[in-house]
């Protein structure tokens, strides 16, 4: 129906997205809203997951710097060649080159790189549709994921050096200096380069990983994309995205329970979700593992595994997989 029975090219479809991402996202509402009035949006258990989806993009378009680099010089090397031909070597105004410890340092890495991702989100331009225009975009990108790194570095570092523990001690030997690389080391996707290798079941397939939460009726409550492949570090947000969906058709008050399988479990988002009232179910162990992971036996760890070995326990998780597996196909 909106596209009158037509079969337009994808950068259109993209552009009809964008232009209308508002008035989409209100549309999302009205439909919940509709779910509720006939009674199909009971929200005492949710249900997160998430499934891998493909991009309209092909892994052998993922292109590192140098590559991009070199494509770039001989597509100005091209044009040059071309404007001799046509207008002489005399003309004078060529084209000129294009170029002329450690896990709380990624830490830092990683929330930097997600505040950059975000940016983009909120930032988001249509895909250029001629190469020469990717080719800039994916080395302005790649540019751009140095210099976060490179300011990530540099914050780490200072607080390293400078801050100081709740006893007023120093934090203790400084890190070990960071050198940054010459050229970005990332790679991107020239055709979609929002886009991401992610590990599916089959293997790594260029795309995204969809996160969503649902209801005991399979009503989808929300919906977002990420970029990482795993799940760790989703759950928090996909319940608030669920309970402000919620808050904005008049349903109010948190979940009473939360279900999401092992890839979800995260010490400190759980106990979040729980200061706000919701009981959450989420096994610290993957369903093909034989038994607990090393150094996973004791606390809250061991807490989750006797609430889900009681019979209410597991007759509440039994309803997750009905919940929103299908909605995935």
């Amino acid at each position: 129906m909106i596209a009158a029975n037509q079969r337009p090219d994808h950068s259109t479809i993209a552009r009809f997205r964008r232009r209308h991402q508002a008035a989409l996202a209100e549309l999302f509402s009205e439909v919940l809203w509709l779910c509720g009035e006939a009674g199909l949006l009971q929200s005492e258990v949710i249900a997160v997951d998430s499934t891998k989806l493909h991009a309209n993009a092909s892994r052998d378009q993922t292109s590192d710097y140098e590559r991009i680099a070199k494509e770039m010089l001989a597509e100005a090397d091209a044009v040059d060649r071309e404007e001799d031909e046509r207008y002489g070597e005399a003309r004078g105004d060529e084209l000129p080159p294009e170029l002329s410890t450690r896990h709380g340092r990624q830490g830092w890495l990683r929330d930097a790189k997600r505040r950059l991702d975000e940016r983009r989100a909120e930032q988001a331009k249509p895909i250029p549709r001629s190469r020469p225009e990717r080719l800039r975009e994916a080395r302005r990108r790649l540019d751009e994921e140095l210099a976060t790194e490179r300011a990530a570095n540099a914050a780490y570092e200072d607080y390293r050096a400078h801050g100081r523990m709740k006893n007023g001690r120093r934090l203790g030997a400084p890190p070990k200096p960071y050198k940054a690389p010459a050229i970005p080391q990332g790679k991107i996707n020239l055709t979609d380069p929002d886009s991401r290798l992610v590990k599916a079941i089959r293997g790594y397939i260029q795309g995204y990983n969809g996160q969503a939460v649902t209801n005991e009726q399979q009503i989808v409550i929300a919906a977002e994309l990420a970029l990482e492949s795993p799940d760790f570090g989703k759950l928090e947000p996909m319940v608030a995205t669920a309970q402000s969906e919620l808050e904005r058709v008049g349903v109010s008050g948190p979940p009473e329970v939360v279900l999401a399988d092992a890839g979800y479990w995260h010490h400190d988002q759980i106990q979040e979700i729980v200061s706000r009232g919701s009981t959450v179910l989420v096994p610290p162990d993957a369903r093909n593992r034989k038994g607990p992971r090393p150094g996973w036996l004791e606390g809250h760890y061991a807490f989750m595994r006797r609430v889900l070995d009681t019979d209410a326990g597991k007759a509440l998780y039994r309803k997750r997989s009905a919940m929103i597996e299908p909605i995935f196909g």
